[in-house]
């Protein structure tokens, strides 16, 4: 490696929420730094140093990975060598290198970029000569402004929760028992749920987008189907309403599946707390949240949130995806943690 050069991006907005960078000089080994807003797509820099080769020459292999803090646990991206391409994990059928017609640009592009996509990631171009190694981090900016309604029950199963427990079922959650208008707005904004909730006035409500027989039957329109004011020793599920929480939500990377215990505690030595169920219905909602794990939560639940439907990924709608509440000795899940702002 001939050198190391630290790039200070100034960054400007482009069409799409996209941000220019500047190109760095020709060094075997530099770093920038890039910044996109949520949803956008987003062009990581990668140049081909050598004026000797072109990417399209035979042997020439360009490999795109997510580094992690563990060299064990890094993700790949992309791998190139010539013609063959091959993407990887989350970033498939969503990542390409630009290889515009100077032959020397191995730029990647990452689209509908989520905070899940938020790193470190290396770009390394090997020719058999020289090597090009390029590390770029990249921030994805999410929309903190607003809230997020989302149904929850118990270990105990559905509709076991009376008013005044469904009350501390949202509080040990980082949350509120939501408002009726709260739940309109989520229904406005594509919620569809078929249990009947708690909502803060002591009225049980759901949130209908997609009408069918068994949620208040095929023939009545979407809306919100009411109950009306119950006996609140009656027992339904509740909607929780959290603002969005001051910290960060994250996968924690791990070489192994941990049990219930071991969950908590790895995310006590990473200097953060196992997340709550607000905390990934939030970092899901506005932060387009994606991944294809499962996860131990503070309340012994394994979920995880999918907002870019794939196959064995919630293949058929952006949801948080909930396993249940499996044995907690169990070592088959990994852990999503949150660590607050301070």
């Amino acid at each position: 490696m001939t050198g190391l050069l630290c790039i200070t991006i100034i960054s400007v907005a482009l069409a799409g929420g996209a941000y220019s960078f500047v190109t760095p000089p020709p060094f075997t080994l530099f770093t920038v730094k890039v910044v996109a807003d949520l949803g956008a797509n987003v062009t990581m820099p990668c140049m081909l140093m050598s004026k000797d080769h072109s990417l399209s020459d035979a042997g020439v292999r360009v490999k795109w990975t997510k580094v992690a803090d563990d060299e064990a646990l890094n993700e790949d991206v992309i791998l190139s060598m010539g013609v063959h391409k091959k993407t990887y994990g989350n970033f498939e059928n969503r990542v390409f290198l630009e290889e515009k017609g100077d032959h020397e640009d191995a730029s990647l592009t990452i689209l509908d970029v989520s905070m899940a996509d938020t790193g470190k990631y290396l770009c390394e171009i090997t020719n058999g000569m020289t090597d090009t190694v390029q590390e770029v981090t990249l921030e994805v900016l999410g929309d903190f402004t607003a809230g997020v309604v989302f149904p929850y029950h118990s270990e105990v199963g559905r509709y076991n929760l009376d008013y005044d427990t469904a009350v501390l079922a949202c509080l040990a959650q980082g949350a509120v028992v939501a408002s009726p208008e709260q739940l309109y707005e989520a229904w406005e904004a594509g919620l569809d749920w078929c249990n009947a909730g708690w909502l803060n006035d002591g009225s049980v409500q759901y949130p209908i987008t997609n009408p069918r027989a068994p949620c208040g039957g095929s023939n009545n329109g979407p809306g919100l189907r009411n109950y009306g004011q119950m006996d609140k020793n009656k027992t339904y599920d509740v909607y929780c309403y959290t603002a969005a929480p001051k910290g960060s939500f994250y996968w924690l990377t791990q070489p192994e599946h941990l049990t219930f215990d071991e969950a908590v505690q790895a995310c006590l030595d990473d200097g953060a707390e196992i997340a709550m169920v607000s905390h990934i219905f939030a970092a899901w909602k506005l932060e387009g949240y994606d991944r294809c794990d499962a996860g131990w939560l503070a309340d012994g639940s394994v979920r995880y949130p999918i907002s870019r439907p794939r196959k064995n990924c919630s293949p058929t709608e952006a949801a948080v995806r909930t396993v249940g509440y499996p044995d907690k000795t169990q070592k088959s899940y990994g852990v999503y943690c949150f660590k607050s702002q301070q």
